[in-house]
């Protein structure tokens, strides 16, 4: 059972919180049909991720034995058959697909979506620069749509670009440590490191960081928010989001560790810190003041 707890990797699904945010920026985290609604799609899209993890557990097995981190993953260690990793996974994946075609035809649709964009990425895309990265963007992107749809809220532009650039940020954070390695031990994880550097990527990331800031303070003292949510202080949460993006880019730059931005989310406290600090002010601003 720890093998396959392990297989389904649940530290990841703290990715899907995105589908919550919609409902967040609506004012309407207190409709508790709402609330649900997108709780379920939470659990459905959980289900479908683990299924395609388990794919790409399958798929990159041989290599994952060479690699010094994944190489514990339950299939690449042998300690689950093939056989029954792939039927727990055909299993997970049908199991998002009904629960997601039950709460909403258009969530169905978007799942699809996520799923044979995944299964791509796995076979192909993951080895191709750039696009392997604006591929795990487009999925936080396609998270932020689910929570839309099941619940009826509008989805603003603002929210998909922020959203697309702080996950194009954290996945060029990923793939740096691909390149570290590679530069270390001369094991190449994927063919894409072919088309990366260390400097082209820690320029990238300085470049999407300053990008992600902007963006964040001139929405947050754009005219038609501050009449959206009926405050002129939210310019005051910016301080969580730089010290958030700074925190992640010391974790990768300095202390050399961003092989998985959701194991780092789970293990720092200072990024833990900055998420809360940001939710709770940002919250009480827009629901409370």
């Amino acid at each position: 059972m720890r093998d396959l707890f392990l297989l389904i990797r649940p530290w990841q699904w703290t990715k899907n919180l995105f589908i919550f945010l919609p409902l967040f920026f609506a004012l309407q985290l207190y409709n508790l049909h709402l609330l649900a609604k997108s709780g379920l799609a939470f659990a459905s899209f959980c289900l479908l991720a683990s299924g395609v993890y388990i794919f790409n557990d399958y798929h990159d097995r041989e290599e994952d034995r060479s690699h010094p981190k994944k190489k514990i993953r339950p299939l690449a260690a042998g300690k689950v058959t093939v056989k029954k990793a792939l039927t727990f996974g055909v299993l997970l994946t049908v199991a998002g697909l009904l629960g997601a075609g039950l709460i909403d035809m258009s969530m169905l649709y978007l799942a699809l979506f996520y799923l044979v964009l995944n299964i791509s990425y796995t076979i192909k895309f993951k080895h191709v620069p750039l696009i392997d990265i604006f591929i795990i963007s487009l999925g936080f992107v396609i998270r932020i749509f689910v929570g839309g749809v099941v619940t009826g809220v509008k989805v603003y532009p603002w929210i998909i670009v922020m959203t697309f650039l702080l996950s194009l940020f954290l996945a060029l954070g990923k793939r740096r440590d691909d390149v570290l390695l590679f530069l270390n031990d001369g094991d190449k994880a994927r063919k894409s490191i072919d088309g990366y550097t260390l400097n082209f990527i820690d320029n990238s990331m300085v470049a999407m960081a300053a990008i992600t800031i902007v963006s964040y303070i001139m929405y947050t003292m754009s005219s038609e928010i501050i009449a959206k949510f009926n405050t002129d202080h939210l310019y005051l949460t910016t301080v969580f989001v730089i010290f958030g993006v700074m925190r992640y880019l010391q974790i990768v730059m300095v202390e050399q560790c961003s092989a998985d931005p959701s194991e780092i989310l789970l293990k720092d406290s200072a990024i833990q810190i900055s998420i809360l600090g940001w939710i709770m002010m940002f919250g009480f601003l827009i629901y409370l003041q």
